[in-house]
């Protein structure tokens, strides 16, 4: 018998801060997805900082959330006008909303965006909270994507390595099994060069890659760095966005720092290898990271030949995958099925997750 198919919306905020990814994705919730439209809406530089402020649970945490929702429901909105369809003929939205702290230590994540209020403007039912119950189950809430990657990539080689390089960077390896899955964050991805290249040039990113690629790594830096317990500790493990906020690049020029930090980010993802059952016969990449033309080529030279190309190449759109991914999760969660596994997020059993917030 044919499972039923709904039709969903999925909307992710990245710890990068640059907007919202909004996805239209008809799925099952298990092998079936059928990816039909995607927009980016960036966040104006003032909301962006109102957002960067309240980091970590501090300042006007409420009013801040109440206009990140109704950014969420003006993107829902541009969504389903772009691709024709009627908020009526859509059965579930995916909310992750915004995660402003991750302490999975102490049994504790904080994703902002309020479902009902989402619900109420859009007329359309909301799963949010996707995090929660994983981290207070002993897990590290993170990352959420791979039984999505794991959809996608059914019929692919293994063993395979999906890498995200959003702000922190995560890789899914893909076994031969249905539970034959390790996920982890590797370490930073985006947010240092980013921060760095904004306090330095108020541009919001290194684009392509170009001022790393006009830089020298610092070995010495690169090498403390480097030297942090987290790259040595075993999965499951995943990373507050700021857990390098301080990372001291004073005396080094722009490009300088811009180059080291990129050679950062690539040593940490090479370091992953050390935590995954076998070497992936390739490596497909998503996120914002695939564009940094500079990190493809630390990536490419340092994996000796292994294939490394942006998943685009597979017909997936590598900007979208995050949010259609919790366009799949939200079904998952209204169908009671696992949103992480032991593998994925540490978490003691398969376990759901999410919270309803039904239209008015």
């Amino acid at each position: 018998m044919a499972l039923q198919r709904f039709l969903t919306v999925g909307l992710m905020s990245g710890t990068s801060m640059d907007g919202i990814d909004a996805a239209l994705v008809r799925t099952d919730g298990h092998g079936f997805v059928e990816p039909l439209g995607f927009i980016f809406t960036p966040y104006r530089r003032a909301f962006r900082d109102r957002l960067r402020a309240i980091l970590g649970g501090v300042g006007d945490v409420q009013g801040v959330e109440e206009e990140l929702t109704d950014l969420h429901a003006e993107a829902v909105a541009s969504l389903l006008r772009v691709q024709e369809v009627e908020p009526a003929a859509v059965d579930l939205i995916g909310f992750h909303g915004h995660t402003i702290l991750h302490a999975p230590d102490r049994r504790h994540t904080w994703q902002i965006g309020d479902g009902a209020r989402l619900a109420t403007a859009t007329g359309i039912d909301v799963v949010h909270d996707f995090r929660t119950a994983d981290v207070k189950a002993g897990g590290q809430g993170a990352p959420l994507v791979p039984l999505y990657h794991q959809a996608l990539a059914s019929d692919m080689d293994r063993p395979l390595a999906i890498l995200n390089i959003g702000g922190v960077a995560n890789i899914t390896w893909l076994g031969e099994g249905p539970l034959d899955v390790v996920a982890f964050d590797t370490g930073p991805g985006n947010a240092l060069i980013d921060d760095l290249v904004l306090s330095r040039t108020g541009e919001p990113y290194d684009d392509g890659g170009r001022i790393a690629g006009a830089g020298h790594v610092d070995d010495d830096m690169l090498a403390r760095l480097l030297n942090h317990p987290y790259f040595a500790a075993k999965p499951p493990k995943s990373l507050d966005r700021d857990a390098w906020a301080k990372a001291a690049m004073s005396n080094l020029s722009t490009e300088d720092a811009a180059a080291t930090l990129t050679a950062f980010t690539a040593e940490t993802i090479i370091r992953a290898l050390d935590h995954v059952p076998a070497k992936p016969k390739r490596w497909l990449i998503c996120g914002g990271g695939r564009r940094n033309e500079t990190l493809m080529w630390m990536l490419a030279d340092r994996l000796d030949g292994v294939p490394v190309a942006p998943v685009d190449g597979q017909g997936w759109n590598g900007d979208a995958l995050e949010a259609e991914a919790f366009a799949y999760l939200a079904v998952r969660s209204r169908l009671g099925l696992p949103l992480s596994l032991p593998g994925t997020t540490g978490v003691p059993e398969p376990m759901t997750g999410g919270r309803f917030s039904p239209r008015p």
